[in-house]
């Protein structure tokens, strides 16, 4: 297990969700390209079902990163022996600065002799509010720091445990809601220039088609009046 390569680097190493029952559970994972070429990468699990990437796949750019939204979907009951044993494989390869980051090609990921592709694994972690009775079978990596302002440390100061934590997964769940309506805007803005592209090339063809019906009609009338000299002749 691993979260560095020579193309790539995965934050965090462990795909850490705070767990409960019959609610989505959200992640982020950020991708850093740590070299000077155009970097694309594909996640894969071995629990498709489960979860919900977006996006899946990208091309990030030198020295550029990439944020990585992972929901776990509603569960109705905790994994046998309360430990998760699901796995993320994220794999990475060198592709061309002019590879459309909207259409990867298929074969981008296989492996060749000349092609090195990257292999980055991760393990998932199921954390649970302290105070659950379900909390002493799953793994907890311990309390999460928070970054506030003044208001918020005050409150957060005079605020029970409980509190504090509902604080916390309220404003996680907010802002992986964020980052879900903003992939889903950039996702529309690809099908919206991919429509625009189509719509281009058929204006292209009708446009040559008209030009052409244009040039066939002007021959055929040139021909009329030079014919018509020798007609009359």
């Amino acid at each position: 297990m691993g979260g560095d390569g020579t193309l790539i680097s995965v934050y965090p190493e462990d795909l850490t969700f705070l767990f409960e029952l019959d609610k989505p559970c959200y992640c982020n994972l950020k991708v850093v390209n740590n070299s000077e070429h155009h970097v694309a990468f594909k996640v894969k699990t071995t629990s498709p079902r489960k979860y919900f990437v977006r996006p899946n796949a990208n091309i990030v750019q030198p020295w550029d990163s990439c944020t990585i939204t992972i929901t776990l979907q509603a569960q109705k009951e905790y994994p046998p022996d309360k430990q998760c044993k699901d796995k993320f494989l994220i794999q990475s390869t060198r592709v061309a600065a002019s590879t459309d980051m909207d259409e990867i090609p298929p074969d981008t990921f296989n492996k060749e002799v000349d092609k090195v592709i990257e292999e980055i694994k991760l393990k998932v972690v199921y954390t649970v509010p302290s105070g659950s009775s379900d909390d002493s079978g799953i793994t907890s990596l311990g309390s999460r720091s928070f970054k506030s302002g003044s208001d918020d440390l005050t409150m957060l100061k005079n605020a029970s445990i409980e509190e504090i934590q509902t604080i916390h997964r309220l404003k996680d769940e907010r802002d992986n809601m964020l980052q879900q309506n903003q992939q889903m805007q950039r996702e529309l803005d690809v099908i919206r220039r991919r429509r625009s592209r189509k719509s281009d090339t058929g204006f292209s063809l009708t446009f040559a088609a008209f030009a052409g019906l244009i040039g066939l009609l002007f021959g055929l009338l040139m021909s009329l009046i030079f014919s018509s000299p020798q007609a009359a002749a």
